[in-house]
């Protein structure tokens, strides 16, 4: 076994200084407990009042005994121990005391106890615990050495007077900075430290500054040293004398951490003032600069040392002085804060609004305003945008056109007085529900494209019909809906309505004026086609008129001749055929001349066309021009008006035999229609000729009104033709081909029209 020196000694030189027995005993412990065969050591005094022993210091307590504590007594054990000196623990278990039963709960059986007073007239015992299998014979010599020690600690090394009593953590440094005594506070600070870690408290030049110390015989304070989370604060005192160093330390961990907190604060503080944006200064409570941060150069042109002295008032805008200034004195006297907004000028002559809060700094045992900080900021940008805004919602009131707010939720949230006018709501109604402002096909279009096309584009348009919610007549509208984003991002939605009434009475009249000269155009196609309507007409007359002379004849000879009732039949019949497709060519004609409103109906293409093909059978047979059908049965139905239509394509056809007439004078020529299915839910039907064609150049005007190539034509065919097709929703166009001229007419079918009306 080995027990430290440096332990031992600072435990004699605080037994002879006299410090608190706690003190002591927690020296005489940790000495002993350097030795690694020591598990445990724990001193105890004599209490002869309670007759038991106590703890000393700062080592861990023994659990309870068992049994009534008032009853408690450890002097079996005193008067064993006074006799023998020191037993082992085992014995001590074994007796009849408290202290025994504190071991037994404690588990500790392994060691001696030691009759030894720390303090003179009083006894006490240590207890030492060693580790399993190793002798109890060397610990009578520790007894003897602690015995021997305590009776020659006057004769000692003198030792510093104040160090035993000193609050502060000390030691003692010789030449070379090598630790000779400690004090309790420094033993209390290395707690179950290891003694060698005394080094780590020091600082790490901590040799260096004792022999400074020692050579310029003064004192050096104020090192800073760190352990671990400790930050200690060293003073290095010289004893020439000894040729020793006094070291004195104390914690400073929580002082050091709340500087630097402090100064990371004040640098913080500064980054923030000289990097803002917003102005920070110092006034005088008549409002003279004291000092501004950096950003009165950004903000207004000016450094902050050329607006100390100078009266902020100077900067004003001359309307907003005389208002802003005795009120912001008021309330900065009254309630020590005042917000203002006003116009202040910039170096280079233009004002800026700016927003400033100020503070009043109060005198403190007067109450007096000594000093004003002020925060200010530029938000001119922020009164202009709300100017704009104020006259934006000045056009959207006085705006002819009705105007809806929509959330996006679809909730209306704002009405403009006119769009409260045409829907018949007063200002004291609730926002009417979207969907009772709207026909439901309209409603349906909006939900399913409008939001997301507003969304993805910004704007969408269509044309509805705008109905008020408490009943009324309709009103026909082109609908813009505009997406837009507020300052916090969340999305809403402006739908404007332009009153369409007067445009659709216009397009009414227009229909009107195109179905009327539609007419007079088949009138004229009719004029025309005169010599083969009489010829279509004429051939079945004649055949009835013959028809019915044979018959007459036949008559004349029903006694003689037997089949003679046979063949009169035979002519009824056929009198009544010929007589039926007659009426039937009238009736068609009839119908292509009928004059009226547009009557749009699911039409078999396919019927029409070979309709209208019979029309110019006879003017194409006598132009030697073959119309060849490839019209097939089973084409989807279109929407359109059936004689519009036929006259549309009857147009087509005379064209096309006027070219082939033109290119193939006397000659046979051949004119194909076609039809078929084509994208997007439409029927194409084209009309080939084998014409001289068309140029470039004519082909860009073709379509124009009264352009044409014939010498007699007016110019209006193609023209109105187009307008018709382009009413049913479809599209007329002309293509040029290798021979010839392709006229193409693209109609919608039934289905997406009929969806689309609804």
């Amino acid at each position: 076994m080995t027990l430290t020196p440096v332990r031992l000694h600072s435990w004699l030189r605080l037994q002879r200084e006299g410090v608190s027995l706690a003190a002591r005993a927690d020296a005489l412990c940790r000495a002993l407990q350097d030795c690694p065969e020591v598990r445990r050591a724990v001193y105890l005094s004599w209490q002869p009042n309670a007759r038991i022993y106590s703890h000393e210091g700062a080592a861990q307590h023994f659990p309870p005994g068992l049994g009534d504590p008032s009853l408690a007594s450890d002097q079996r054990l005193f008067d064993r121990l006074a006799a023998a000196g020191r037993l082992d623990l085992a014995q001590v278990r074994q007796l009849d005391c408290w202290l025994a039963g504190r071991l037994r709960r404690a588990a500790i059986s392994h060691g001696q106890v030691f009759d030894l007073a720390l303090q003179p007239g009083q006894a006490g015992l240590l207890l030492v615990e060693v580790c399993e299998g190793v002798s109890l014979d060397w610990l009578g010599w520790v007894q003897d050495l602690l015995t021997t020690l305590l009776s020659s600690v006057n004769g000692m090394l003198r030792g510093s007077p104040l160090l035993g009593h000193d609050p502060q953590p000390s030691l003692l440094l010789d030449a070379q900075g090598r630790p000779l005594e400690f004090n309790a506070a420094l033993l209390a600070l290395l707690a179950e430290k290891p003694l060698t870690d005394v080094l780590g408290f020091l600082p790490v030049n901590h040799r260096v500054l004792v022999r400074a110390c020692l050579d310029q015989q003064r004192a050096i304070e104020g090192v800073e040293a760190q352990f671990e989370a400790q930050i200690l604060i060293w003073t290095f005192i010289p004893d020439p004398q000894d040729n020793r160093v006094l070291a004195r330390c104390r914690d400073a961990t929580a002082q050091v951490l709340a500087e630097r907190e402090a100064a990371t604060a004040r640098r913080l503080y500064r980054l923030i003032i000289e990097n803002t944006t917003d102005l920070i200064s110092r006034h005088t409570p008549d409002g003279r600069f004291l000092d501004a941060s950096p950003a009165s150069w950004t903000l207004l042109g000016y450094w902050p040392e050329e607006l100390r002295g100078q009266m902020a008032q100077g900067l004003f805008h001359g309307q907003d002085l005389a208002s802003l200034v005795q009120r912001a004195r008021d309330a900065l006297e009254q309630d020590g804060y005042h917000t203002m907004t006003y116009r202040i000028r910039h170096r280079d002559g233009h004002y800026l609004w700016f927003e400033t809060a100020s503070r009043a700094i109060r005198e403190t045992y007067t109450g007096t305003v000594v000093e004003v900080v002020s925060v200010s900021r530029d938000i001119t940008a922020r009164v202009l945008a709300e100017e704009n805004k104020r006259r934006l919602a000045e056009v959207v009131e006085a705006n002819t056109d009705p105007v809806l707010f929509i959330d996006p939720e679809g909730q209306v949230t704002y009405l403009n007085p006119a769009a409260r006018r045409i829907l018949g709501i007063d200002e004291q109604q609730p926002m009417p529900a979207l969907a009772t402002l709207f026909a439901s096909g309209d409603l349906a279009r909006l939900q399913r494209d409008g939001w997301s096309s507003a969304e993805r584009d910004g704007v969408w348009s269509t044309d509805a019909r705008l109905q008020p919610p408490a009943g009324g007549t309709s009103v026909p509208v082109s609908l813009v809906l505009l997406a837009h984003r507020s300052a916090g991002g969340e999305r809403y939605y402006s739908l404007v309505a332009r009153d369409m009434t007067e445009r659709e009475l216009r397009e009414v009249q227009q229909r009107r004026h195109q179905d009327e000269l539609a007419h007079t155009a088949r009138l004229v196609t009719l004029g025309e086609l005169a010599s083969g309507i009489a010829h279509e007409i004429n051939q079945p007359l004649a055949a009835v008129v013959n028809y019915a002379n044979a018959s007459q004849r036949y008559l004349q000879t029903l006694d003689s001749n037997p089949q003679a009732a046979a063949k009169v039949a035979q002519g009824l019949e056929r009198i009544t055929h010929h007589a039926t497709h007659a009426s039937e060519v009238i009736r068609r004609l009839r119908a292509f001349l009928r004059k009226g409103q547009r009557r749009m109906q699911a039409l078999n293409f396919t019927e029409v066309a070979r309709e209208a093909v019979r029309l110019c059978a006879w003017e194409a047979s006598n132009c030697q021009v073959t119309i060849e059908d490839r019209l097939p049965d089973n084409l989807p139905p279109i929407y359109a008006d059936r004689v519009l239509l036929e006259q549309v394509l009857l147009n087509l056809l005379r064209n096309a035999i006027d070219a082939n007439r033109e290119q193939h004078p006397g000659q046979p020529s051949l004119i194909v229609m076609a039809a078929g299915q084509g994208g997007g839910a439409t029927v194409e039907i084209s009309v080939q000729d084998q014409g001289p064609g068309v140029s470039e150049p004519e082909l860009e005007q073709i379509f124009t009104p009264f352009y044409t190539s014939k010498v007699d034509g007016l110019g209006l065919g193609l023209s109105m033709s187009r307008s018709i097709i382009e009413g049913f929703g479809g599209e007329l166009q002309a293509r040029r081909q290798p021979v010839g001229l392709l006229m193409s007419c693209r109609l919608p079918l039934v289905g997406p029209i009929k969806q689309q009306q609804e």
